[in-house]
């Protein structure tokens, strides 16, 4: 039977090749959280700089204990071990280096790209905001000393169908192509490595390249809190902890944690 002129070819969706990655690099088939998998082997000593990427992440897990669940080789989910000379003060830049590094890799090619504090990366497109990746930073005590877990999750060839709610969204949905993950993440681990760098050489810089790519600040927001409570007012910087400021009717509060909602 021939199909109809305007029907859409079923995605390739190509495995990892390992060949194209770093030999520190392992290619799991699939995984309950490749969080979980990495901080356990840590535990056991496993090196820094270690990297697991699972082709079919079936239990993964965000901030604030969201669950985090994608088809097979339609996404990027991976983690990476890390063990930075930071000071402890610093160590909550982690997340936030991160999400600077896959805004990085993807700002040229992405129209609409911004960063959320701390670090969902989302996509606008004509007034509707939509969440491209997300992380998930996990701090653990190993053999060699505290190190970092930092999970990234990245929808890539995620259909408009698949979409587990109405505000992901995929590098397929916004443009048009299915991506070629090997090369994505090998870029990917190469941005990491270069904000991670920056964070322990140059802190300053780093924060003012990630102010310059986050979106929440000089904005109105609402910051649902740990604690339940409901905070709005005006994002107006960061401190040396990473703390989003907050502008508010009682003067300024530091935020930690919470769920940032941009009011329009």
């Amino acid at each position: 039977m021939t199909p109809a002129p305007d029907a859409r070819p079923p995605l390739g969706r190509d495995p990892l090749d390992p060949a194209r990655l770093p030999s520190r690099v392992e290619i799991l088939a699939e995984a309950g959280s490749t969080n979980a998998v990495l901080a356990s082997r840590a535990k056991e000593g496993a090196a820094t700089g270690t990297v697991l990427v699972t082709e079919h992440q079936t239990s993964g897990r965000g901030r604030l204990d969201r669950v985090w669940t994608t088809p097979p080789r339609s996404a990027l989910t991976f983690s990476v071990l890390a063990r930075p000379e930071l000071a402890p003060a610093r160590w909550p830049w982690i997340p936030l280096a991160t999400g600077y590094a896959v805004h990085t890799a993807l700002v040229d090619q992405v129209p609409g790209i911004g960063l959320k504090w701390p670090n969902d990366v989302l996509v606008s497109t004509d007034g509707v905001t939509r969440k491209l990746a997300g992380i998930l930073v996990e701090r653990i005590e190993t053999p060699q000393g505290p190190a970092a877990v930092i999970g990234i999750g990245l929808n890539a060839s995620l259909t408009e169908d698949e979409r587990p709610v109405d505000t992901a969204t995929s590098l397929l949905i916004e443009l048009g192509q299915e991506p070629d993950r090997t090369a994505l993440l090998g870029d990917l681990l190469a941005r990491l490595d270069e904000a991670l760098d920056l964070l322990v050489d140059d802190p300053t810089a780093l924060s003012r390249a990630y102010a310059d790519a986050c979106i929440t600040l000089g904005r109105q927001v609402r910051v649902q809190l740990p604690s339940g409570e409901s905070m709005p007012g005006l994002a107006v910087g960061l401190d040396e902890s990473g703390r989003l400021g907050v502008e508010t009717a009682n003067g300024t509060q530091w935020v930690g944690a919470g769920d940032v909602i941009h009011v329009r």
